[in-house]
């Protein structure tokens, strides 16, 4: 078999707070550790609110941007769409700016360190008002480095109170990620797609509870962020055996794998292989349906098709 590190791959559903170092943690003062699985969505947020607390200088988030490069590249992610949080904690600090231009700092050190190439989403929590959310639109129109906005958080609260604000950064240029299909069912990823204007949906593990949801994401061609050991973690699956990313792609849906910051994405691959026909085809996927300028993509699909091609062993 191939060595999973060496095929170039692309991870577009990574919260950058959930991928911090246990040592790091600790070193934080973050004593509990994770448990192994979540009793529901409020404790998967309790826990990454004491994570979030925990960063509270510029050099707490360069440091976790520049590991976090660091630990992808070692994996051989190539590029990547990490996703962070950053009017909540700007708000909690009393300085907007400063974890963002921090990250982004923290990213531009890693990227030229490690040579790999990352890209923000910023997101905001369903549960918070609508003004937080023009807070973050706000951030993500003055850098470059920013290439969407979200919504994430309980999927039960609705995405459309902050549809005006969406309309607007889609008409500023940036791309909309939501996730949805995850805590709640398939009316969550129609009103993604619908109120939202979501080019890609983060998880949508639930579509398949939906036919005519699965033929027209089929259609349209929409990719599925798909994170399945966080899956399993907060009990959306029973088990990784029972994850439907199998039947997703029998379904001819796209498909792109990735960790939701929760594992690695070594790992995600080395639990998805049943051939490397399927982590070749994986992998591509994720390269196609990223915000990367199309020179990348084209140098990365290339690297998947000669990793694909090289001798097995």
């Amino acid at each position: 078999m191939r060595d999973i590190a060496r095929l170039p791959k692309a991870h577009l559903h990574v919260h950058l707070e959930s991928t911090v170092r246990p040592a790091t943690l600790r070193e934080l003062g973050v004593q509990t550790p994770r448990p192994d699985v979540f009793t529901g969505f409020r404790q998967f947020a309790d826990h990454n609110a004491r994570v979030r607390g925990a960063l509270r200088t510029p050099e707490h988030f360069r440091r976790i941007a520049r590991e976090f490069c660091a630990d992808e590249a070692a994996q051989g992610t190539r590029y990547a769409e990490v996703t962070f949080t950053a009017a909540s904690h700007g708000e909690r600090l009393g300085d907007l700016e400063m974890p963002l231009l921090a990250v982004l700092e923290g990213l531009a050190e890693g990227e030229a360190e490690h040579g790999i190439s990352c890209r923000l989403i910023l997101d905001h929590s369903r549960r918070r008002p609508a003004e937080r959310l023009w807070q973050t639109l706000k951030l993500a129109t003055a850098h470059d480095e920013v290439v969407a906005i979200g919504l994430a958080g309980d999927e039960t609260y609705p995405l459309t109170p902050f549809a005006d604000v969406l309309e607007v950064a889609r008409q500023a240029g940036l791309h909309l990620v939501h996730h949805a299909g995850e805590t709640a069912g398939p009316d969550s990823v129609r009103e993604a797609l619908d109120a939202g204007h979501a080019e890609r949906i983060g998880h949508g593990v639930r579509v398949l509870e939906d036919p005519a949801l699965v033929a027209e994401l089929r259609e349209r061609r929409v990719p599925l962020e798909v994170c399945p050991f966080s899956n399993v973690l907060l009990g959306i699956v029973p088990s990784r055996a029972e994850h439907p990313l199998p039947r997703l792609r029998r379904e001819g849906l796209v498909v792109t794998l990735n960790t939701d910051g929760e594992t690695s994405l070594l790992k995600e691959y080395a639990d998805a292989r049943d051939s490397d026909e399927t982590l070749a085809e994986l992998a591509a996927a994720s390269v196609t349906a990223s915000f990367a300028p199309a020179e990348m993509k084209a140098e990365l699909l290339e690297g998947i098709s000669a990793w694909l091609a090289a001798p097995a062993g």
